[in-house]
């Protein structure tokens, strides 16, 4: 829950578990830029409707010269020695970094999402099983209606109201 509005984040692979991390940061309505050298088809979809901007590179040093600092960065290859990389310079920029499936290497992490905007629910297992996160996600998917967004915006409307009239829960 931090606000990464029209801040610049880099992702670091082209493939699925690459296209899933740039989904959240594109939903928080970040400035992606992708570093790659090449993108699978979920990657070109974010390409094709303007969502990111690639670089077809492989991370280096001289491939991040030019970008603006990013606020965040995700690496999420499959080279074990690209991801260490990755950590090694974010942690020389003091640049928050995430490495995909790798928590050792995780300065922050990535909980799965229900979203009924406004209303949003993190499910997070401190990055131990991300399968788990997407199962219990799931199930909260189907527990919790789409209207329930529309309420949290009703009833926002009411704050006040509701808080002078609401005390306690119990």
């Amino acid at each position: 829950f931090v606000n990464i509005k029209d801040q610049h984040c880099l992702i670091i692979g082209g493939g699925v578990v690459a296209a899933r991390k740039a989904d959240l940061f594109i939903k928080a309505g970040a400035i992606v830029t992708v570093i790659a050298p090449e993108l699978k088809t979920e990657m070109k979809y974010h390409l094709s409707h303007g969502k990111i901007v690639w670089q077809m590179d492989t991370f280096s040093i001289e491939a991040v010269a030019n970008l603006s600092p990013p606020k965040y960065v995700i690496s999420a290859t499959d080279d074990e020695a690209v991801n260490q990389a990755v950590y090694h310079y974010c942690q020389q920029q003091n640049i928050p970094v995430n490495v995909a499936d790798q928590t050792a290497y995780c300065d922050f992490i990535l909980p799965a999402i229900v979203d009924r905007s406004p209303m949003i629910i993190a499910i997070s297992t401190g990055g131990r099983s991300p399968v788990l996160a997407r199962v219990m996600k799931a199930r909260l998917e189907t527990m919790i209606p789409a209207g329930f967004g529309r309420l949290a915006t009703l009833v926002g409307t009411y704050r006040q109201k509701v808080k002078d009239t609401i005390k306690s829960l119990e």
